[in-house]
């Protein structure tokens, strides 16, 4: 039986904005990642991939449910213990530049966590720790006296990894790392993460909103939408035998090089604006731009229920009570309106 490292269950996270709202950021969501894989969170912005991340880190405090590490509760663990933990627990930034010190050398941004926590006594010691961590991520200790801004953006990443691995962490959460780097260069920092992985048995929760970029790193995939996981199975599952409706419409944007299949393809487009998180739909949250809504979907939450072995996902399609049901949504087809009109 495989080991889980991490394991977050009906984890809530609500933020208060003023004037008596709510953002509800995080809404009940479960899920665990198991030592050695990679579990890729992806969803439109703003649907609480990165809050998810930061939660789990300790950056922000949940405000209900449990994030479990290696069998202990991070927020339930004193002051000395978190600190101890943040050795096993490393993020990696969106923003290579903004998470960077730019006052400060390369060698002080990577050589700080190892300062922090005592690694080293003598400082030989800790500069041949610097210098080997520059070369793991593909860059020249001659770099140690520059600055952040002399760096190119997929440069500045790398060093943010190498600050990630300095404390030898055993769980990486990678926040969109890739999304502020050109094309060309994200293919490159995801191979040196994979490269990594391989070589250091790293764990990773890969968030991003590339669901072509996160199929070639991710082990399983959850789909998350305004605050909720609506789908959960493997890579290669989710791509061939997508579940939910918001899947298909996200896998439905992802272009395909073949000029004649694109052609022929069906694109799905959901009609309607993104829900505000601060006043959500009732029922399901997607109902409002589900081309396959039901009565049921105003009222009730669909349930977190797994259809086959390891597949699992939030939709009243797939309910036997109302899976038979006619759908209400916005892209309703002709046919069954004239079906309606004639009876």
């Amino acid at each position: 039986m495989e080991d889980k490292i991490l394991e977050v269950k009906n984890l809530v996270k609500y933020f208060d904005v003023g004037k008596a709202d709510i953002l509800k950021a995080v809404n009940d969501v479960s899920f665990h990642i198991f030592k050695g894989e990679t579990y890729g969170l992806v969803g439109e912005s703003g649907c609480g991939k990165s809050t998810i991340g930061r939660t789990i880190l300790g950056l922000y405090e949940k405000t209900s449910g449990d994030v479990w590490f290696n069998y202990e509760n991070v927020h339930g663990l004193s002051e000395k213990e978190q600190f101890a933990l943040y050795r096993k627990m490393q993020m990696i930034f969106q923003d290579p530049y903004a998470s960077l010190n730019p006052r400060s050398t390369i060698r002080e941004i990577i050589s700080e966590p190892l300062e922090v926590h005592g690694i080293f006594k003598k400082k030989k010691d800790l500069m041949n720790r610097v210098y080997e961590l520059l070369e793991e991520v593909g860059l020249s200790r001659d770099h140690v006296n520059r600055y952040p801004h002399e760096f190119s953006g997929g440069q500045r990443q790398r060093i943010g990894i190498a600050r990630a691995l300095a404390l030898n962490p055993d769980f990486i959460i990678a926040d969109e790392p890739i999304s502020a780097l050109d094309v060309s260069v994200q293919a490159q920092v995801v191979n040196l993460m994979k490269r990594l992985q391989r070589e250091k048995g790293l764990t990773f929760l890969f968030i991003a909103h590339d669901l072509s970029m996160v199929k070639q790193f991710s082990d399983r995939i959850g789909v998350m939408y305004l605050g909720n996981l609506v789908e959960e199975t493997d890579g290669e599952d989710l791509y061939e035998n997508p579940l939910h409706p918001y899947t298909k419409a996200l896998l439905s944007a992802i272009p395909i090089p073949d000029p004649d299949i694109e052609e022929e393809r069906e694109r799905i487009i959901l009609e309607g604006e993104l829900p505000s998180p601060i006043n959500p739909p009732s029922g399901c949250v997607f109902r409002t731009r589900c081309p396959m809504a039901m009565d049921i979907c105003k009222d009730v939450k669909p349930v977190w229920q797994e259809i086959k072995s390891g597949h699992r996902v939030a939709c009243h399609l797939y309910d036997q009570n109302y899976k038979d049901s006619p759908p209400t949504g916005p892209q309703r087809t002709k046919e069954m309106e004239e079906e309606e009109i004639q009876a």
